[in-house]
């Protein structure tokens, strides 16, 4: 079946200018042409069409498309099955809104007018977040797309102020506690990826309207991280003399900042498959070294006595970005660095 650039444009949603243009720069030419010269469009046309269109709806600049049709072809059951894992996507982000209209239609029935602001503040987020992060991203990370998770958050934030509205300092022991289970709650509700959760601290360090929403300023997450690092100073205690151990106290956290972006690197190599010995992965190695003996020292019987308290205390893990996965990734270059001159532990 051959169609003519006017059924063509009718039948796809497009307009003939549109097509002219694709045909101008060379993205879909068509197969054919009648004796009058005008254009026909055949089957393999289409296929050509589709990946254009999704590939356009992905985000992808024409340019970009050009680039990617020269390339290998991708298979278009990839490219349909990319489309549907989207409208599964948004089909979650549409039920998640109308599961928030439904509480704001029962909430406007029974006289409570004030949760109209919060409606339209629900609606000013879900804009801002897809400033930070795709759809695909945001599907992973509950605490922003599922109402219930994001009624735990609010809990938590509460129990978390009340505490701190007591005085309590980083030593206190149900702060420490509470601080353990924001980050074992953070891990989980950003599916441990590290690259998403700096993405969300970058979002929460910038967007005003966001720390309004949550309740979860700088100044809390500047406490939270206080009250876990204190927290794992005390896990480390028993495993260290006087000495070793003041200096991890004193030196434990001044560089927590840097672990982030590391651990977020370190994902995307071993998302790209990258090879352990690569030198950008040797370079990584270095920077978790580096970090590590900030805190450490660099003395190996300190690296020793570390790791064992790594292998007894599994609490040390808890609310970490740190997955046995990531370790195996790092260990040949960490063996590269240690045949260089350098003790490491994690």
């Amino acid at each position: 079946m051959l169609l003519k650039i006017g059924e063509l444009a009718r039948r796809t949603g497009l307009t003939v200018r549109t097509l002219h243009h694709y045909d101008s720069i060379g993205l879909l030419s068509p197969s054919g042409r009648t004796q009058a010269g005008y254009r026909l469009y055949q089957h393999s046309d289409m296929a050509r069409l589709h990946r254009i269109m999704a590939l356009r709806r992905f985000g992808l600049s024409l340019a970009e498309i050009a680039t990617s049709l020269a390339g290998p072809d991708l298979p278009l059951a990839s490219i349909v099955a990319k489309q549907i894992a989207a409208l599964d996507s948004q089909i979650a982000q549409a039920d998640t809104l109308r599961g928030r209209l439904q509480m704001l239609q029962q909430q406007l029935v029974q006289g409570q007018e004030p949760e109209l602001a919060e409606w339209l503040t629900t609606m000013e987020l879900m804009t801002m977040y897809d400033n930070y992060f795709s759809r695909e991203e945001l599907q992973q990370i509950p605490m922003l797309t599922d109402a219930k998770v994001e009624q735990e958050w609010k809990a938590l934030v509460a129990r978390v102020r009340a505490v701190q509205a007591k005085g309590a300092t980083p030593d206190d022991a149900t702060a420490q506690a509470l601080a353990t289970q924001w980050m074992v709650k953070i891990v989980h509700d950003t599916n441990a990826h590290a690259g998403l959760f700096a993405r969300l601290n970058t979002m929460h360090e910038t967007e005003t309207a966001l720390q309004v929403s949550t309740g979860i300023d700088n100044a809390l997450m500047q406490f939270i991280i206080q009250c876990f690092n204190a927290s794992r100073v005390a896990l480390y205690r028993p495993f260290l003399d006087d000495a070793e151990f003041m200096f991890l106290k004193a030196n434990y956290g001044k560089r927590a900042s840097e672990w982030l972006p590391l651990f977020a690197a370190i994902r995307t190599a071993m998302d790209a498959n990258a090879a352990p010995t690569d030198p950008m992965v040797l370079e990584l190695a270095r920077q978790w070294l580096d970090l590590f003996q900030s805190y450490a020292g660099r003395d190996p019987a300190t690296h020793r006595k570390l790791r064992t308290a790594h292998q007894q205390e599994p609490r040390l893990m808890d609310g970490s970005f740190v997955t046995p996965a990531m370790l195996q990734f790092l260990a040949p270059a960490m063996g590269v660095l240690a045949q260089q001159g350098g003790a490491c532990e994690s």
